[in-house]
């Protein structure tokens, strides 16, 4: 419940802070407005941590950075074509400088064809507030005074935990369709319910997010999948159907349900696998930040089942080498959406990797197994550990001890092998140069084979010593003929 009299106490001391102060003296003696506004004044008002300050002005680009390099620090201007500045401005009394950005009023608005905005510049804060997205981010705090500004009812809104547009939902998207995605990450990230006009305008426009590019839709996914919770917004674009328009392997996994063959619920389980995989990423590292490939795996770790799934004699399902399409799926995704090369590799590694360990509750690896398994999974060793333990959501209580124990037997099982024969190094005892002198080879493909001889050999025996591997590779190779 917000309390408005500590709220109004939190801005002020934003408002006062020697950053904002001193931006403040700046602007007004160049003659110019300037306004702290959007996150930080909401978050200052509900009692979140607020990061980045942002600030809004009627002065130009030009103006801004003629104004800001004196105090600041360092400037930058790839925001300029749309009238935003940063700079790091120092603080006097700590000596630090704090990264502020600068934004003259403006109005984004698209064409309906391009993907990118077309920006013009205004000259009143309250317009610049109006055509903001959700009226809790438009209020702002003019400088010097302070003097709150919220021309739209969002201190109203904050205090019920609604997320509504300031104008007409359909004219707010129209401006900028990826506000709609906006809003399942807003939910996610504050806990508030999307008021009923503004949901109901995401789905009907949901198909305008096409205009949009598909960089700027994956930056609102990553920032969504960041949040506490983020099940809340996941489900708020599969309802509205804005999901399906850039994510549709997720609203697929809703799969039909048949009276004759039953099986788990795969979206539900998806939900729930992600946010358990969440509580185990800050269980197992606390104060670390949100592990995004770790949670997009948990998401997508299913995403194969409905192209698999095959309905059995007798009433049951199968979903055969769901793993392998799944990781197939989600690397065309996640390329359609412009992410990283190095993302892509965890996730579709992580989801073609997700079921490899279930089995061993039903028998002990034998030492080599457990190596290779730790091989497999290489750097993304952790993130499979805490996504197969989260892939389990059985209610029956008995199996899933049975898991959990398991799981334990297998990471205390690889630490102790880790101890004895520094497994996170996993190399033949031999290296290439070596194979070349014993056996008297140039560079080329049985320098590679060797290689995987010797390989094997550590992975199903462990530790030999020099001696023994040199003595048996000269036997693999006398054999190979």
């Amino acid at each position: 419940m917000l309390n408005m009299a500590e709220g109004l106490a939190r801005i002020g001391a934003l408002a006062a802070s020697p950053v904002t102060a001193t931006l403040g003296e700046a602007f007004a003696a160049a003659g110019f407005e300037l306004a702290l506004v959007g996150g930080p004044v909401r978050d200052a008002l509900i009692g979140r941590t607020t990061h980045d300050l942002d600030y809004t002005t009627d002065a130009r680009p030009d103006d801004i950075l003629r104004i800001v390099k004196p105090i600041a620090s360092a400037t930058w201007d790839v925001g300029r074509e749309f009238g935003t500045i940063g700079a790091k401005i120092r603080d006097a009394g700590s000596g630090r400088a704090e990264q502020v950005e600068i934004t003259t009023y403006r109005a984004d608005s698209y064409d309906g064809v391009t993907r990118k905005p077309t920006v013009e510049f205004g000259d009143t804060l309250e317009q610049d507030l109006v055509r903001r997205d959700f009226t809790v981010n438009a209020m702002a705090l003019r400088i010097p005074g302070p003097t709150l500004v919220d021309p739209t009812g969002g201190v109203e809104d904050l205090v019920a935990g609604v997320l509504r547009t300031p104008s007409d939902p359909q004219v707010s998207f129209g401006d900028d369709p990826l506000r709609m995605l906006r809003a399942a990450r807003f939910a996610a990230q504050l806990g508030f319910t999307v008021a009923p006009e503004t949901l109901e305008a995401m789905a009907r426009l949901r198909d305008t997010l096409r205009i949009v590019s598909a960089e700027r839709i994956q930056g609102e996914l990553v920032k969504l999948l960041q949040a506490d919770d983020p099940v809340r917004g996941i489900r708020l674009l599969v309802e509205t159907g804005l999901a399906g328009e850039f994510l549709p392997e997720v609203p697929a996994l809703q799969l039909e349900v048949d009276e004759h063959h039953h099986h788990k619920d795969v979206y539900e389980h998806s939900l729930t696998v992600l946010r358990q995989a969440i509580e185990l990423e800050r269980t197992r590292h606390p104060g670390t930040e949100p592990d995004v490939p770790l949670r997009l795996a948990a998401l997508l770790h299913d995403i194969g089942k409905p192209a698999t799934r095959r309905l059995e004699p007798g009433g049951g399902v199968s979903f055969h080498h769901h793993d392998a399409k799944g990781a197939r799926l989600a690397r065309k995704r996640l390329n359609a959406l412009r992410f990283d090369a190095a993302t892509i590799t965890s996730v579709t590694q992580l989801i073609e990797q997700h079921l490899r360990f279930f089995g061993y509750s039903e028998g002990a690896w034998t030492d080599s197994a457990v190596r290779r398994y730790v091989r497999d999974a290489g750097a993304e060793l952790e993130r499979l550990h805490i996504l197969t333990r989260a892939d389990v959501t059985t209610r029956n209580r008995r199996k899933a001890a049975i898991l959990r124990a398991a799981y334990d037997d297998i990471e205390r099982r690889i630490a102790e092998l880790a101890a004895q024969e520094e497994l996170d190094a996993m190399r033949p005892e031999l290296d290439g140069n070596r194979i070349q002198e014993i056996l008297g080879l140039r560079p080329g493909p049985e320098v590679g084979a060797a290689y995987r001889f010797l390989l094997d050999l550590r992975l199903d025996e462990g530790i030999v010593g020099p001696e023994v591997a040199e003595q048996r590779l000269r036997e693999w190779w006398a054999a190979r003929g």
